[in-house]
Parts: structure tokens; C-alpha cells; sequence
């Protein structure tokens, strides 16, 4: 069933809510590693947008600081995300690969995504970098000389329910005939890295499994043979076309997606049973978008493309995401999920250091419950809320909202021990001030 390699050039669920279903939250778990390491673009994006970018970030709610109100702490804002009040029917069919009955009581469901980090020596890590061929240079801490190792000894306990052990064999069993996809930037580059390290543990004879990857680097695709199943990643930072969809020479400043683009891409996900969609750091270039309304050989002429908010930008390409799920996938047979933004943690003042340093050397998380550092756009949380609570909101889609969990590990960074764009100044490596992370 292994796919062909495609070969182009070029917050808790809002539809339905997150309950303890095992095959459920060991999924949303594994969603969860390397949720934090934005890998290629982040040093020169945040140096050359970085204080423009900074100024959306805020509260969205109608709370005005300068007014003398207060402004809603995050933990509304991850409230709000689980809030659904639709105008537009919901799709009432079962889920696939959940275990949990459809009419399980309410009161038993529990947010995956509140909670606390807690220390686990006995069963963390899960995997061994060093046992692990899969991972990209670019989240090779060890390897790369990460002095430190208690990062990875930290599992997510939730407030209100226990998330059961990993147990490969099970989720390959799920997914066996079927395809898992994750599409997206360099966060779902991790994810897809950390799930094929977990699963691989399961298939200890290495010829019954096989590791791929496209000439263009867009797709790579694991295949654990006996159970005729695939794992995959597909690069598409924006989901639309756009100037940066060269999955190994992207750097780009003036970044530019075209509309209604999404089948360029989507092309390459059909026939897909399980699919893990991330968008966002890529947006945040600044106050507003560049938006091509026709086709790339016009992109040059100023007449052929318009400025939108980023938020409007953003908006845009989730709704047509949204559509190629509608058009595209089986709700009975399939699932989707959209994972949140990650932080960068650039801003030391964020968590009450002294400014001008980042996560850099960074080996403690952040205690504060309610922290909410300057690096999450809630106008973007909102935005993807107000769209699946509206004319989204009959698409069974899991949102895992990773962010604010997120946040409080400003330790789980690859920082300088990665492989990099350019190769770091002695003065940088010593003091790296700068976008590291």
C-alpha cells in the first residue's frame, strides 16, 4: 500500500471534544514531541521581522489594558478554543480509530492539553536519539553536542486524566493498510521524525521497514512493511503554493502564497486515512501578506498580487484547507487533526530574565501556569476558533492545541545544536544572542 513519492519541483478538539480514548491521547501525545523546534528559516525570519511581528501579539479579547481593564489570561484563551457555539451544522458520524463510544458521558471527558509537566526518569526518554536513523540533522541535539539530557526526561500529565503508556504495536496495528500523513513546516518534520522513532521500535528487523525520501526533498515516506502501513511528511509550509515550497533551498523574505492554490499541494495527500496538518510560523513576517491572485509568471507585476492582514492571510488558507478535507476525505473512515502554533521563546524579558537573550542555554521550563510569552499571536488562536466554530464547524477536524503547553518549555529547544544554515560565528556559539533557537 506504500505510496509513491511525489515528485514536484518546485487547542483540544473544536469539532468534537477531546476525551480519554487510549488510542486517542497516546496519538495527541505523540503529536505533542518536538512540537518546539522550528528548524531552517526561524534566525533570519525573527531577525528581520521579529519587532514588526511582535506588535500583533496581544489580547484579542475586547479587554484594553491601556483602559485599565485586564486582559484575559491564557488560560481563557485555551477556554475559549474549547468553546463551541456554532451557526453551521455539525457533523454528528463517528470518528475512525477512536475507541470511545459515541454517547460516553460528557462529564468523563478530559482535555489532553491542560495540564502540567511532570518528571519521569523510569520511562523517559521513549527513544534514543542515537537509536534513531530517522531524525533530521537539524534535531540532532546530541549528536551536535547538547551538554544537557534532562529535557527529555519531562512527560504532559493532564489535570484531569492519565494518559496511557506508548505502546508501538497498537498504533501500528490502527494503522495497518492505511496511510498517516503530516503536512506542513519544520514542526511537522519533527512530529513525523518522533512518531516513525517511536513506531520503529516496534519493528526491530530493519528489513521490514524502509525509510524514503523524494529527490526534491518535499515527501519522504516510512513504510513498516508487515503491517502494509506508511508514516509521511510532506513539506508545505503554507498548505497553499507559494515561493517557498523548495523543501531544501527556502529562504525567503518577501513570501508570497497564491489563492487557491490548495490542490497544488493536496494533489500529493489524496487517498490519505490519517492526516496532521500545521501552519504558522512562516505567516510571521510582519503586519500583512502578500497574496498572488494569479499565476507565478505575474508575480512580478505589482498589479497581480495584494497585501491582506496575516490573520485575513491565514484565515484564507485554513478555509481552503478545510474545503480539500470537504471534498476530499471520508469522515467515516478517516481523521484529521490541526496542531497549533509553537513558541519560540526569542524573548527573555518574556519569562522575567534580563533582555536581549533567547533559549540559548536555557535547562529549566517555565513554572507559571498562566504564562503567555510575546511569541503566540492569540489573534491567530482566534482566528482559527471563529472558523471552526462557523463555516467550519462540520468538518470533524481534532485541534491539538499544543501552545500553551508549549510555552512553558523554553528548555526543549535545539538552540545552536543543530545543523545550521550558515555555520555560526566563535562569538555567536559563546554568547548566541541572536535567533538560535
Amino acid at each position: 500500500m506504500k505510496a509513491p513519492l511525489s515528485t514536484s519541483s518546485t487547542c483540544t478538539s473544536v469539532a468534537k471534544k477531546a476525551r480519554s480514548s487510549p488510542l486517542l491521547l497516546v496519538l495527541a501525545l505523540f503529536l505533542l514531541c518536538f512540537s518546539f523546534l522550528y528548524g531552517e528559516d526561524l534566525k533570519e525570519l525573527l531577525a528581520r521581522h521579529g519587532e514588526e511581528a511582535s506588535r500583533l501579539i496581544a489580547n484579542t479579547y475586547s479587554n484594553n489594558i491601556e483602559s485599565g481593564q485586564s486582559t484575559a489570561p491564557p488560560s481563557e484563551v485555551a477556554e475559549t478554543m474549547m468553546t463551541t457555539t456554532t451557526t453551521k451544522r455539525k457533523w454528528k458520524g463517528r470518528l475512525a480509530f477512536a475507541l470511545n463510544d459515541e454517547d460516553e458521558d460528557e462529564d468523563e471527558a478530559c482535555d489532553v492539553f491542560s495540564g502540567s509537566w511532570v518528571r519521569d526518569d523510569a520511562e523517559h526518554p521513549l527513544y534514543r536519539e542515537e537509536a534513531c536513523p530517522y531524525i533530521h540533522p537539524q534535531l540532532t541535539c546530541q549528536a551536535r553536542g547538547r551538554p544537557d539530557t534532562a529535557y527529555q526526561r519531562w512527560r504532559w500529565q493532564p489535570h484531569d486524566c492519565t494518559l496511557p503508556a506508548f505502546d508501538a504495536v497498537r498504533i501500528l496495528e490502527a494503522l495497518r493498510g492505511k496511510r498517516m500523513l503530516y503536512v506542513g513546516d519544520s514542526l511537522g518534520r519533527g512530529q513525523f521524525a518522533s512518531m516513525v522513532c517511536l513506531l520503529q521500535s516496534a519493528i526491530p528487523d530493519a528489513g521490514a521497514r524502509s525509510f524514503e525520501m523524494s529527490a526534491d526533498q518535499q515527501h519522504t515516506v516510512f513504510t513498516a512493511r508487515e503491517y502494509n502501513a506508511t508514516v509521511e511528511f510532506y513539506w508545505a509550509p503554507f498548505l497553499l503554493e507559494s515561493n517557498s515550497d523548495n523543501a531544501a533551498v527556502h529562504r525567503i523574505s518577501e513570501r508570497m502564497v497564491r489563492r487557491g492554490s490548495i490542490g497544488y499541494h493536496g494533489r500529493h495527500w489524496e487517498g490519505v486515512d490519517v492526516i496532521v496538518f500545521n501552519t504558522y510560523l512562516w505567516w510571521c513576517t510582519g503586519l500583512r501578506f502578500r497574496i498572488l491572485n494569479g499565476p507565478w509568471e505575474d508575480a512580478g507585476k505589482e498589479k497581480a498580487w495584494e497585501w491582506m492582514s496575516t490573520e485575513e492571510a491565514y484565515g484564507m488558507a485554513f478555509r481552503d484547507m478545510l474545503q480539500w478535507v470537504r471534498d476530499n476525505m471520508d469522515f467515516n473512515t478517516t481523521r484529521v487533526f490541526f496542531t497549533s502554533m509553537s513558541p519560540t521563546h526569542q524573548k527573555s524579558q518574556d519569562w522575567g530574565d534580563a533582555p536581549g537573550h533567547n533559549c540559548y542555554n536555557e535547562t529549566t521550563m517555565i513554572g507559571d501556569p498562566g504564562y503567555w510569552g510575546s511569541d503566540g499571536r492569540r489573534s491567530v488562536m482566534r482566528m482559527i476558533r471563529e472558523i471552526l466554530d462557523g463555516d467550519g464547524a462540520d468538518v470533524p477536524l481534532t485541534f491539538l492545541n499544543i501552545t500553551q503547553l508549549s510555552m512553558y518549555r523554553k528548555d526543549a529547544h535545539t538552540s545552536i545544536y543543530k545543523k545550521q544554515w550558515s555555520q555560526p560565528t566563535a562569538a555567536q556559539l559563546a554568547d548566541p544572542k541572536t535567533p538560535l533557537c
